[in-house]
């Protein structure tokens, strides 16, 4: 059975190279982030400030994966 993943919200808080970024969730903790398929192949273009949606193990709450950039 494939495990759930856990559906947070937060801000960019610095841009990394490699399409890695350092997104700060609203309980302030700092994660380390990359871009899904589906962004990188539309180009989304994701700055600093910008809100976004990101998808997160329950194993492992350091690292998640940027799904969708809110307004």
């Amino acid at each position: 059975m494939k495990e759930q993943h856990i559906e947070v919200e937060g801000s960019i808080h610095a841009v990394l190279p490699g399409t890695m970024f350092r997104v700060e969730l609203d309980n302030k903790h700092l994660v380390l982030a990359t871009i899904c398929g589906k962004m990188r192949k539309r180009w989304v273009r994701l700055t600093v400030g910008d809100r976004v949606k990101m998808e997160m193990s329950p194993y492992d709450l350091d690292k998640g994966r940027i799904v969708w950039r809110l307004r």
